[in-house]
């Protein structure tokens, strides 16, 4: 073990001798697991039958890294999956920043920053939205890193299986999402005519909307599809194809725009297109499901979603790449939340570090500005952080000044 991770190691043991970690409901059925500074493999199939039992782990072995199963087991602790016999699992809910588009050309505060509101999109919208969970229903929980789960505890949802799991992820993501479903194509007769010696009727084809009082996806596409409606009507051409691709290639974008000009709020009050050209409203679906979908869907990490035996961040504890706490967090204090800030243990607030930067680097944490080169010395947070992501070494270089060897 090099002197940046026995360094670390003596700061989390440090916090677990001075915090007591608040346990996970029903822990004595959940499974843990650890990550060591010294081992590069997971120690698992362990289980506490109290706090103190977990509370002297803790603190005699200091992991840099601890989990706890989602899943309920009647035997955690038992060696193989099978004998564990499972009881249930909460359904998990994980955004992590690294899929964020661009997320290469952010700054770590920045990555947080967004992800952050794809969590409070995801949360209001759908599972306080459309599925129509509760507070108590739903733990939001800060992962220490980049990103936040939110827990389903509802015992319905317990018993689901990776089947199930997955329909949700669909919903939420929209896969498989019906066009026609949303907007459907209706008739109404609008005459005859004769033609040779027949009676022809005249039929006119249209698209319907979404009425106001509908839920789900229904009602978020018609919403979409005002927002839609509006920027064509506002925007100039060149500014409605970069902001919808489906039009691109259109050559009868200006005229479907004087189109939408005269009837943008009767579409809407009467809940069809009938007064619409049909390439207005072929272009209108179009875009609906080329481009609106995707961006009225909701960011979900399937695999996690979908697992029923997932082992993740135990709250309280310390993320051994960033040294902030793992933070349960209600859905009021979501909103403002600055994990750069909030979620920095106090116990490393005490002392200043002296670390060698391996490259020039900026960063904000609990307020303030650090533009880092070179051997500088810091506070022990900003040292934590920046030693578990591997940007510094612990000291100034000089081996022999190395008070671990």
């Amino acid at each position: 073990m090099d002197s940046s991770s026995r360094y670390l190691l003596k700061s989390f043991r440090k916090y677990y001798r001075a915090n007591t970690l608040p346990m996970p409901d029903r822990f004595t059925r959940r499974e843990f697991g650890f990550m060591m500074f010294d081992r590069n493999f997971m120690i698992r199939h362990l289980s506490f039958s109290n706090q103190q039992e977990l509370q002297k782990y803790m603190a005699t072995q200091a992991p840099r890294h601890s989990y706890y199963s989602t899943a309920y087991y009647r035997k955690p602790d038992a060696p193989t999956m099978e004998e564990k016999e499972w009881m249930g699992a909460e359904l998990i809910f994980d955004l992590d920043a690294d899929h964020l588009e661009g997320a290469e050309n952010m700054s770590f505060e920045d990555m947080l920053a967004q992800i952050k509101k794809e969590m409070i999109g995801l949360v209001d919208s759908f599972l306080f939205g459309d599925m129509g969970f509760t507070e108590k229903d739903v733990s939001i929980v800060f992962s220490g890193g980049r990103g936040y789960h939110a827990h389903v505890k509802l015992p319905d949802v317990l018993e689901f299986g990776s089947p199930e799991r997955r329909e949700i992820v669909d919903y939420i993501t929209s896969r498989g999402l019906n066009i026609d479903w949303v907007f459907p194509m209706e008739h109404v007769a609008t005459g005859s005519a004769r033609v040779n010696g027949r009676t022809i009727p005249n039929v006119k084809h249209f698209r319907g909307i979404p009425p106001a009082d509908s839920g789900g996806w229904k009602l978020r596409m018609r919403n979409g599809l005002k927002e839609v409606v509006n920027d064509i009507c506002d925007m100039d051409v060149p500014d409605i194809k970069r902001t919808y691709p489906a039009t691109k290639g259109n050559k009868s974008l200006e005229k479907i725009q004087a189109d939408l000009r005269m009837s943008r709020d009767l579409i809407f009050e009467n809940n069809r297109m009938v007064t619409l050209k049909h390439n207005t409203q072929e272009l209108l679906i179009k875009i609906m499901q080329e481009d609106m979908a995707v961006r009225l869907s909701g960011e979900v990490d399937e695999p996690v979603t979908a697992d029923v035996k997932r082992l993740i961040r135990l709250p309280g504890s310390i993320h051994g790449k960033s040294g902030l706490m793992v933070m349960p967090l209600t859905r009021d204090e979501l909103t403002d939340f600055d994990p750069m800030v909030q979620a920095i243990p106090d116990t490393f607030k005490t002392d200043t570090v002296k670390i060698n930067m391996k490259r020039d680097y900026r960063l904000k944490m609990n307020g303030e500005q650090f533009n880092l080169s070179g051997v500088v010395e810091v506070p022990e947070y900003v040292a934590i952080f920046l030693l578990g992501k591997n940007l510094a070494e612990y000291g100034d270089g000089t081996k022999e000044k190395d008070p671990f060897f």
